[in-house]
C-alpha cells in the first residue's frame, strides 16, 4: 500500500495542526506503533513550526506525506533561504534556551533528514523515518 498527500497550507500556526492531522489520519490506516505515530508527529509539529517561524511573511507552506511498505517521509517546504544545515548536526541547546530544539530533535529521531534548495528561494526539509 501506498498513501500520498500533499497539502499547500498558508503560513500561519493553524498549518501545524492540520498537517499533524493529516499525517495522523494516515498512520491510522497502517499498522504503526502509537510511539512510531509519535515519534512522526513530533517531527512533523517542529519541521512545520519552523517553517511557519523562518518563512517569508507572503510564504505559504507545502507539506508532502508519503507512506509506502518501509518507510514514511515527511517533506515540508517554504520560501526562504536561511537555513542553517548544521543544525541538524548540532548538540541541543542549553536547557535553558527557549528556542533551537526542533531541527536537533528531528535529526535524533529521524533516519535520515536533509535539507535542499529545489529551486532559488525554496527550502524543503525532507524526513524520512523506516516502518518498524
Amino acid at each position: 500500500m501506498r498513501l500520498t498527500a500533499s497539502l499547500p497550507l498558508p503560513r500561519q500556526p493553524s498549518s501545524v495542526t492540520r498537517a499533524r492531522q493529516v499525517l495522523d489520519t494516515l498512520l491510522s490506516l497502517t499498522e504503526a506503533s502509537d510511539d512510531y505515530r509519535a515519534a512522526l508527529n513530533l517531527m512533523i509539529t517542529e519541521a512545520c513550526t519552523n517553517a511557519v517561524l523562518h518563512s517569508q511573511p507572503d510564504s505559504t507552506l507545502t507539506v508532502t506525506i508519503t507512506i509506502d511498505a518501509a518507510r514514511c517521509t515527511i517533506v515540508v517546504g517554504n520560501r526562504g533561504d536561511n537555513v542553517d544545515r548544521g543544525k541538524l548536526t548540532a548538540d541541543p541547546p542549553d536547557p535553558l534556551a527557549q528556542s533551537g530544539r526542533g531541527l536537533p530533535l528531528i535529526a535524533a529521531l529521524a533516519d535520515s533528514a536533509t535539507f535542499a534548495t529545489t529551486q532559488p528561494g525554496h527550502v524543503l526539509l525532507s524526513i524520512t523515518k523506516a516502518l518498524p
